[in-house]
């Protein structure tokens, strides 16, 4: 393999680590349609073992839009990416497969009036863990996604407690 090739590669595997770092904070952030420029313009993402949709990527931004005014705090960590070149219409490298784990902690919205002492909701804390499979496209604009499935593979709600104490 060239140096040329090589760097190539290289410069393939940063530009499609942006790019799942991007759809992360995207939906961290809500921004809908960043999210939706990440995708091809036939792109799809399956949410459905998490109970949500498959569904286009714009449809899926709906659906995420509502959803997500339940949590107004969310970070995830997209972790362990596995990616892998293939071969798409016999030009190599144009397709990649990635296999990536994440978790998601997440904090419900407070109900009306509902503080401590401190002015912090005692909501409830909600985290779920799983792995993606995404598979990105080389366009003339960069690597997007072509497919996202979500495999939830657990969920944790736990309620918070706060307690001050005073001298």
């Amino acid at each position: 393999m060239t140096q040329r090739v090589e760097l190539a590669a290289v410069m393939d595997r940063l530009a499609i680590d942006s790019l799942i770092t991007e759809y992360a904070v995207t939906v961290d952030d809500g921004d809908w349609d960043a999210y939706q420029r990440l995708f091809t313009p036939d792109g799809r993402a399956d949410y459905s073992s998490a109970g949500g949709i498959d569904a286009s990527a714009a449809e899926v931004a709906g659906w995420l839009a509502g959803t997500m005014e339940l949590f107004p705090m969310r970070q995830h960590l997209i972790v362990n990416r596995r990616l892998r070149f293939g071969t798409l219409d016999q030009d190599i490298d144009d397709v990649a497969q990635i296999q990536a784990d994440y978790v998601n902690p997440m904090r419900f919205t407070a109900p009306e009036g509902a503080e401590d002492g401190g002015g912090q909701a005692p909501a409830p804390d909600f985290v779920c863990g799983g792995r993606y499979a995404f598979t990105a496209l080389r366009t003339a604009g960069g690597w997007r996604l072509s497919q996202v499935t979500v495999q939830e593979k657990w969920r944790q709600t736990q309620q918070r407690s706060h307690s001050r104490t005073t001298s």
